[in-house]
């Protein structure tokens, strides 16, 4: 486990249900996609880069729920601005490999629900 955190930090989190509406490959970058993300009527669409590539085919992407961390300070990624994070599980494996996939909710909601 890492370091804990008081519940106040807990709620400054802001995690929102979105929808992949376009994955595109990244000039020069072999580890990350240009996600294109809908966050729902109020929230709009938003861009994230993420370093999937190795798990997942851009069109596996396309469609699939998922969690994003809207909230973290935007980044410039290979010249792109990234305005989230979007959330994955890690396993470790042997040899150093890892297993990656996507957090989803268990069923369909309205993009741009709060995580809580």
């Amino acid at each position: 486990m890492t370091e804990v955190i008081k519940f106040s930090d807990w709620q400054k989190l802001d995690l929102r249900t979105g929808k992949i509406l376009k994955a595109e490959d990244i000039d020069g970058a072999d580890k990350l996609y240009k996600l294109s993300v809908d966050l729902g009527k109020e929230n709009g669409k938003i861009t994230v880069v993420a370093g999937i590539k190795p798990y997942y085919k851009k069109e596996e992407l396309n469609g699939k729920n998922c969690v994003i961390f809207t909230n973290l300070e935007q980044r410039k990624i290979k010249g792109i601005e990234s305005q989230g994070m979007l959330l994955a599980a890690v396993k470790e494996i042997e040899n150093g490999k890892e297993v990656v996939k996507i957090l989803q909710p268990d069923s369909d909601i309205e993009e741009g629900s709060r995580i809580r």
